[in-house]
């Protein structure tokens, strides 16, 4: 045990490649076993392993009303902080579980998932580390992973490349809630929408969501816990942040990125994180960007916590899947759905609002909510739905989500709150059909 323990703490500050990397993870998980699971989600192009690592009271499955986050790193292959900032989040949450009392209450009512490399051909690519571009940050197609997701507004032909559609069928399997990309090259926290349209914002040089003031929370939460992102002072005198922050579009605008895809399609509500203006920085600097980012990366992951959960049911008590449940006024193209345990999960700040709970066919329920900020309790408000008119026997049926969810959508209302859309488009259909 005293063995297994030494491997899982010998974590020096330098950059650990493939070999090193899963020799640390795999200590990690002898060492902790009842804590942590290894899993790998794919291959990448030359055959190296996508490895996450989960850990949490319930590490190998879901657990009804625990939420699921994940942090993903080394995207572009050349810019390399993340992935190691990400070793040592390891190593601080597994060695202060059953020691420090707030990571033990979040490691028990949070599922966290820790990729610390999605491009490591990418990253082996890299030979010369460099501060700016170098072909590092392409994978071995030389494909930009984050240019490689289908698109919310435009008809991206990306080739998907394995890496990508790894990430894309982990995201459709898991119920994630909450992440965070980790990227270099600045020194930022840029939020959802990268892309965008005149309905988004974009004649306005924005492009906002309907969560945009969880969005802006979230960006502000993690710079206002770094070290310095806060100050907003950007990595020349050409780029400045306020706050430390920005929209995706308003930074500039990209198409195919991973964090609009996670919101748009996974239900998830991601933020990109650049850490270092440096993109690949000497290996002594390592350990200052840990001591910069470790308070931030852990305050990040308690907003997972924010807002409602809840489980639909029928009146038998069974779980309803693919029910739709959103908040009134926040409407999605692809409307928000329970999992196969009949749950959901909506990140809210904290305030009043009607939770609209629909199972297609049946009248719809309105619950009025007052949320509170319940972070630091790490549970969300819970607000459980029962049909009564549902017997088992009926099971809510998956409504397709576009491939291409253009935001024009936003201009009307979700699926959930104003079905007769699809009845009006039908009735333009049959009068052009009829004349």
């Amino acid at each position: 045990i005293l063995c297994l323990v030494s491997v899982a703490a010998a974590l020096d500050f330098k950059y650990h490649h493939t070999e090193e990397l899963e020799e640390y993870l795999k200590g990690v998980h002898a060492a902790y076993p009842s804590l942590t699971h290894l899993y790998s989600i794919g291959r990448s192009v030359e055959g190296r392993n996508l490895w996450v690592l989960a850990l949490g009271r319930f590490p190998t499955h879901h657990k009804i009303g625990i939420p699921e986050f994940k942090y993903v790193a080394n995207m572009h292959g050349d810019e390399t902080v993340g992935r190691e900032v990400l070793l040592h989040l390891v190593d601080f949450l597994v060695t202060s579980y059953g020691r420090d009392p707030v990571i033990t209450r979040l490691l028990n009512n949070t599922r966290v998932h820790i990729m610390p490399t999605m491009n490591p051909d990418g990253f082996e690519a890299t030979k010369v580390p460099d501060c700016y571009y170098t072909r590092g940050r392409y994978n071995k197609n030389g494909e930009d992973l984050n240019r490689n997701f289908p698109d919310a507004f435009e008809n991206n032909s990306a080739s998907i490349q394995p890496e990508t559609r790894a990430v894309m069928d982990w995201i459709k399997n898991e119920t994630f809630v909450l992440s965070a990309n980790l990227h270099g090259g600045a020194l930022v926290a840029s939020y959802t929408f990268d892309n965008g349209n005149p309905v988004t914002g974009s004649l306005n040089g924005y492009s906002q969501s309907p969560d945009d003031d969880v969005f802006i929370h979230l960006a502000k939460t993690y710079s206002s816990n770094h070290a310095s992102m806060y100050k907003g002072t950007g990595c020349d005198n050409r780029q400045t942040f306020p706050g430390g922050i920005t929209n995706g579009y308003s930074w500039y605008q990209l198409e195919g990125g991973m964090q609009d895809y996670n919101y748009v399609w996974g239900q998830c509500f991601e933020i990109t994180l650049e850490l270092s203006c440096c993109k690949y920085p000497p290996a002594e600097q390592l350990e200052k960007f840990w001591r910069d980012n470790k308070v931030a990366l852990i305050e990040y992951i308690k907003q997972v916590h924010l807002g409602v959960k809840g489980q639909v049911t029928d009146k038998n008590g069974n779980p309803i899947p693919n029910a739709i449940v959103e908040a009134k006024g926040r409407p999605h193209v692809c409307p928000y759905r329970t999992n196969e345990q009949g749950e959901y999960f909506l990140l809210l700040l904290p305030g009043t609002y009607v939770i609209n709970a629909t199972v297609p066919g049946f009248k719809s329920m309105l619950k009025t909510v007052e949320i509170p900020d319940n972070t630091g309790n790490f549970s969300a408000l819970k607000q459980d739905f029962s049909f009564p008119e549902v017997s088992d026997k009926i099971r809510s049926r998956v409504a397709s989500c576009p491939k291409i969810p253009l935001y024009q959508e936003l201009t009307r209302a979700s699926a959930a709150v104003k079905p007769t859309v699809h009845i009006l488009v039908l009735m333009t259909v049959v009068l052009v059909i009829f004349k």
